[in-house]
């Protein structure tokens, strides 16, 4: 006669049983009428230990560790950019660029035929696709396509990592599955085919200003002194300027739609020959950008006008004759409108002025205005100004990890070391400065006698 098998040993936690089976212990329980079956692994104290876990979670009313939700890509990733819209309140242009970097994981998803949950998600799969996926740069169907740089691939990756931990956390993912995107040699990614950063010296500087017209020249006599982002320079309003003593304040304007690029505020020292310059950008305005567009710089003011106060309430008056219920894009782009009746110069049209004069001078490489900041936070670098210092100046966020760290947060750096230390790196190019200050004298007598 044959043997029966040997039924299998359970032992009991609670609520909660685990039983050896095939070299391995499982987790049995009951849960909201499901039976749940748990492979944990070779050894029983793990088991054990689970199953107690388990056991307490389940005896207070809360939902088991090991409960997940499935969810199909397109779905999560219609989660995650609500989180960012809704909870988090991301800019809407951060989730614009998280949608378009999701975007690829959901052309990898429709035109791959094997199916698999997202734990199981082939990244080295992915990664080559994206290797090998071409784009068009600036998103308009009629521009030349190109395979992605490696910043954008690895940006891409960032995003989708974030994505499967916010699965993680929202249970979407099975019990104790790790991040797939978390297994990739992220040390090893670098971006070797990058566009290289060009920095000004004092000859290329001095170049730049002899070849500028006077529009031109203001806008980036400005930012190359102040180390300004471009947007930050196109929402600079009148009152934004300390005249009297001579600084910048970087500010949001939450009101009017835009914020600065880390959220704080910063204040900036501007020696007195860019003072000359804002005096000249001002005109005889009062209120409004200081920077408007050159179309308005000669001919008739802009149609809106007004301190920042004056434009936010005539922001909230269009925003509500298009109803109640915007969305936060809609409500942007009546904000967009409001700059650009208050006669706001364009980043396009700053950068588009860098092309021209950079090709002009010898250097159609250089392509970016940021090189500006670039050229100056380097500039202070050679003046051996204090680290402190450069990262209030230049508005770069405070970390932990990285730089001054805790000893930055318990540092207070008075103004006048602030501006003394700036100065003095400024006029490190003495000449560039000089030639600048001229070109402007030159375009004010120009203008006195025409």
């Amino acid at each position: 006669m044959s043997r029966k098998p040997a039924r299998r040993k359970r032992l009991r936690i609670g609520r909660v049983s685990i039983y050896h089976h095939h070299g391995a212990w499982w987790l049995y329980y009951r849960e909201n009428g499901r039976a749940i079956r748990l492979k944990v692994g070779p050894d029983q104290i793990p088991a054990e230990e689970l199953a107690g876990q388990t056991h307490a979670r389940l005896a207070l009313g809360a939902p088991s560790p090991h409960i997940f939700q499935p969810i199909s890509v397109v779905e999560l990733i219609l989660k995650f950019l609500q989180d960012h819209e809704l909870v988090r309140k991301s800019s809407v242009n951060t989730i614009r660029r998280y949608r378009a970097a999701l975007q690829h994981l959901i052309n990898f998803v429709e035109c791959n035929t094997k199916r698999f949950g997202l734990h199981e998600f082939p990244v080295e799969a992915f990664v080559a696709y994206l290797r090998q996926a071409e784009i068009t740069p600036n998103g308009h169907a009629n521009t030349a396509k190109r395979r992605l740089r490696d910043k954008g691939l690895l940006f891409i990756l960032e995003v989708c990592r974030s994505l499967l931990g916010y699965a993680i956390q929202q249970r979407h993912l099975p019990p104790y599955s790790a991040n797939p995107f978390a297994r990739l040699p992220w040390d090893k990614f670098s971006a070797e085919d990058k566009k290289p950063i060009f920095v000004f010296d004092e000859s290329t500087e001095v170049a730049f200003w002899q070849a500028a017209d006077l529009w031109s020249l203001l806008i980036h006599l400005i930012l190359a002194k102040t180390g300004l982002r471009v947007g930050e320079l196109a929402h600079l309003l009148i009152e934004d300027v300390e005249w009297a003593t001579g600084w910048l304040v970087v500010r949001n304007k939450p009101g009017l739609g835009w914020r600065v690029k880390t959220g704080q505020q910063r204040k900036v020292p501007v020696l007195p020959e860019i003072m000359v310059a804002l005096q000249i950008a001002r005109a005889a305005r009062t209120a409004g950008p200081v920077l408007v567009r050159q179309k308005f710089v000669n001919g008739p003011g802009p149609p809106l006008t007004g301190t920042l106060q004056d434009l936010e309430k005539v922001c909230q008056h269009r925003q509500r004759q298009l109803g109640s219920s915007l969305s936060r894009r809609q409500e942007l782009d009546v904000a967009r409108q409001v700059w650009r009746d208050a006669g706001a110069v364009k980043a396009d049209s700053i950068r588009q002025t860098f092309i021209r004069i950079m090709r002009s001078i010898g250097h159609p490489e250089a392509t970016c205005p940021k090189s500006w900041r670039h050229s100056f936070a380097t500039l202070l670098q050679d003046a051996n100004v204090d680290p402190l210092i450069r990262q209030i100046t230049i508005g770069h966020r405070p970390s932990l990890q990285h730089g001054l760290g805790m000893t930055g947060a318990y540092t207070h750096t008075r103004p006048e070391t602030q501006r003394q230390q700036i100065e003095a790196a400024l006029r490190l190019w003495s000449n560039s400065l000089a030639i600048a200050h001229q070109r402007l004298q030159a375009f004010q007598k120009q203008h006195a006698t025409s």
